[in-house]
């Protein structure tokens, strides 16, 4: 009898404490705001096939030459410019009458360019094509100092998840106490394409930078009272 008497009153103890622990709301905020971006990064490079696989590979990396000298001649700096990807593969002959063999051998140079001038970027674009890429698979705009966007998105996170909380505390006939905890989740910037762009002289390629749209999202723990 005792002993039930005992586990009743630790219970009877331990329930205000557990009580208390519940009552809190668990809110998320997402802040985005848009920025201009002030950099871009170019995703291009060559490739060429040729009978023979050292001349293929020579026009090629003749190629490559070429257009990183013409980075560095329009004032790109060569830590913007970094050979990302070199393959050579064979090219096999597609005659359905004989078994495959070996047509040729193709070689490829890729290589990731960031521009810091935007208002370079077209003619950057236009004067590459002519010393022979022929391969593109990427424009990404950028900011070259994040922080302050990304401070600004966070700012608008915290502001939203507490106003989503006071909501619904007053729903619930409660109001909000402390906040016990703060974490931060998920973030980026993304294109936010708007109708607007530069001019372009002959032979550039016609850009749109249009804007980032730069989030970062919360997670709010608050007190209920």
């Amino acid at each position: 009898m005792k002993r039930i008497a005992l586990m009743i009153a630790l219970c009877s103890a331990a329930f205000p404490a557990w009580a208390e622990q519940m009552r809190q709301i668990t809110v998320t905020g997402e802040g985005v705001v848009t920025a201009a971006p002030d950099m871009a990064t170019i995703s291009l490079g060559v490739t060429h096939q040729d009978k023979d696989v050292a001349q293929a590979m020579a026009r090629a990396s003749q190629a490559a030459a070429a257009m990183i000298k013409r980075l560095n001649d329009m004032g790109v700096d060569a830590r913007d410019v970094q050979t990302s990807q070199a393959t050579l593969s064979p090219v096999y002959s597609n005659r359905s009458s004989e078994s495959p063999q070996v047509d040729g051998f193709r070689a490829g140079l890729m290589m990731m360019v960031r521009v810091r001038d935007l208002d370079q970027l077209g003619t950057v674009l236009g004067a590459v094509v002519q010393d022979g890429a022929n391969r593109f698979s990427g424009l990404q705009f950028g900011l070259s100092a994040p922080q302050q966007a990304e401070d600004a998105a966070r700012t608008a996170a915290v502001a939203e998840a507490l106003r989503k909380a006071e909501l619904l505390a007053k729903a619930a006939g409660a109001s909000l106490g402390d906040v016990i905890s703060i974490s931060e989740f998920g973030g980026g910037g993304a294109p936010l394409m708007r109708m607007a762009a530069a001019e372009m002289k002959a032979g550039d390629v016609p850009i749109a930078e249009g804007e980032l749209a730069i989030s970062q999202s919360v997670n709010l723990v608050i007190e209920l009272e």
